[in-house]
Formats: C-alpha cells, sequence, structure tokens
C-alpha cells in the first residue's frame, strides 16, 4: 500500500511539472501572437505606400496593361512558396497547410519555409527546390524574406517557373484559415488608383518600377510571414490550452485516487492495530 501511495504522488508531481511547462509554452506562443498581430498593421501599411508610388509611377496607361497572373499562359509553370510552423506542439497545423496545396503537387517548385513542416513534407515524399527555418521571433522575419526573395529571383532567372503563388496560414475566429494569394507576377489590378498629377523622378520609369517592384514583393513576403507566425502561435496557444484542459483532469482524477489510496491506508493500518490488540488479550 504504501509503494502504491509513493506511486500516485509522484504521477502528481510529474503531472503537476508538465502542466507548468505547457503553461510557459502558451504563454510564450500568447506573447508572440500578440506581437505578430501588432506589427502585422505596420506591414500592411509600408506595403500600401509602395502599392501607391508604384500606380502613380505608372499611371492610368501603366494600370491598364494586361494583368493576367499567368501570362496569357493556362500551362504556366508555377511555384509555390509555402509558409508551414516551425515548431511541434501546434496540433495540426503544418499538415493543413500542405493538405491545401496537394493538388499542385505534381508539376509545381516548392519553396518552404518552417523546419517542422520541413519534416512533415520529407516525410509525405516532398522534396522542395528550396527551404529555410522560419524565424523564431518578428525581427528576423525581413531576413527570413531576404533570403526568400533572392531565391525566388535566382529560380526565375533558373526558368523553373512563370507563376508564384504563396500559401500561408492566418488565424480567424478561433481557427486557421489558408490563404493563397498570387506573389508573382505582381497583379496591377490590385494597386491603388494612380494620383491625378504624376511625381517627378530622376530614374527612368523602368528602373524606378523594378526596384519599387522588389520592394513590394519583400514586403509582400515579410506580411505571409507575419500572419504565419501568428497563427502558429495561436495553433500552439490552442493546443496548449486543450494539453492544459487534459492535465487539469488527470491531476483530478489522480488526486482522489490518492485520497482514496491514503484513506484505504489509514482502514488497513487502524483494522492491524485493532487485531494486534485483540491478539494481545487473548494471548493474556
Amino acid at each position: 500500500m504504501t509503494e502504491r501511495l509513493a506511486d500516485v504522488s509522484a504521477r502528481i508531481d510529474g503531472i503537476r511539472q508538465l502542466g507548468a511547462v505547457v503553461n510557459a509554452m502558451k504563454g510564450i506562443a500568447a506573447a508572440r501572437a500578440r506581437t505578430a498581430r501588432a506589427e502585422i498593421e505596420a506591414i500592411d501599411s509600408y506595403t500600401a505606400t509602395i502599392a501607391a508610388a508604384m500606380s502613380s509611377v505608372l499611371g492610368p496607361a501603366g494600370l491598364t496593361s494586361p494583368t493576367d497572373p499567368t501570362g496569357g499562359q493556362a500551362d504556366a509553370r508555377t511555384g509555390l512558396l509555402v509558409f508551414c510552423a516551425e515548431q511541434g506542439f501546434a496540433g495540426a497545423f503544418s499538415e493543413r497547410v500542405l493538405d491545401s496545396i496537394d493538388d499542385d503537387l505534381s508539376a509545381t517548385s516548392l519553396f518552404l519555409v518552417g523546419t517542422r513542416g520541413l519534416s512533415i513534407a520529407t516525410a509525405r515524399g516532398l522534396a522542395p527546390v528550396w527551404s529555410a527555418p522560419m524565424s523564431s521571433h518578428t525581427p528576423g522575419i525581413p531576413k527570413l524574406a531576404d533570403g526568400v526573395a533572392k531565391a525566388i529571383f535566382r529560380a526565375l532567372d533558373e526558368g523553373r517557373f512563370e507563376r508564384m503563388d504563396m500559401i500561408h496560414a492566418g488565424w480567424e475566429a478561433g481557427q486557421s484559415q489558408i490563404v493563397r494569394t498570387v506573389l508573382l507576377p505582381i497583379d496591377l489590378s490590385d494597386l491603388p488608383p494612380p494620383e491625378a498629377t504624376r511625381p517627378l523622378t530622376q530614374l527612368s520609369t523602368d528602373a524606378l518600377i523594378n526596384s519599387l517592384s522588389g520592394d513590394y514583393l519583400h514586403a509582400q513576403v515579410c506580411k505571409a510571414a507575419l500572419h504565419a507566425f501568428a497563427a502558429e502561435n495561436e495553433a500552439r496557444m490552442e493546443a496548449m490550452s486543450a494539453a492544459s484542459s487534459q492535465i487539469t483532469r488527470e491531476l483530478a482524477e489522480f488526486e482522489a485516487t490518492l485520497r482514496r489510496v491514503r484513506q484505504e491506508a489509514i482502514t488497513a493500518e487502524i483494522i492491524e492495530l485493532g487485531t494486534g490488540a485483540a491478539t494481545a488479550r487473548d494471548a493474556r
């Protein structure tokens, strides 16, 4: 009985330690998600500023040019930039993102961000042409976007694709939503209407648009990475909340078991003492 009591006590201590770890992970995820959500507003403003500049430089004539994202080719080769989870304990976050591109993988150049997502993709037999870990903190996302942009332009020069789509998870109404957008070619219909007066520029229109296009792509990648970063941590919070609830239930069950085992031990000891006393009286 004493051994069983010690086992139950040790089990309760283990569950409490696990609960402390889960709560710590939940708190870290909450802080990271909150930071990312705040910074999404800043990158939205930055992206809108670049889009307005491109629109002003192009003018009405430039914005009326064909904007078919496939370049008029129905069978244009496509690249996919996919953002998955960097770490585990986020439920089926990466699995849902990868499930959304199952139909595209037969003729696609896959660019994948996220170490955990890469592990799952490899287990599924996928071989990305390029991959990188997701930044563990939001200040590292611009550097990540630099690496993504270089990889995309290098693959574009190699003729791997004519169109690049970007897939990431967002978080809405307490669950992840898969978002897919066209990254390249830039869809001019997404740009705001130009201002009435075209700004004076010292660079040629082509040089200026090429520079702004690179900044616009970088901003779009940063925006997607921030959304994915926030969604991953929201998913981790959800998973840790579920784990915390399970731990609370198990702890309650083991504490009830501990009380019952203690009561049984006390009862057994009383019976043993009573039996010993009766035996001693009989012996006299």
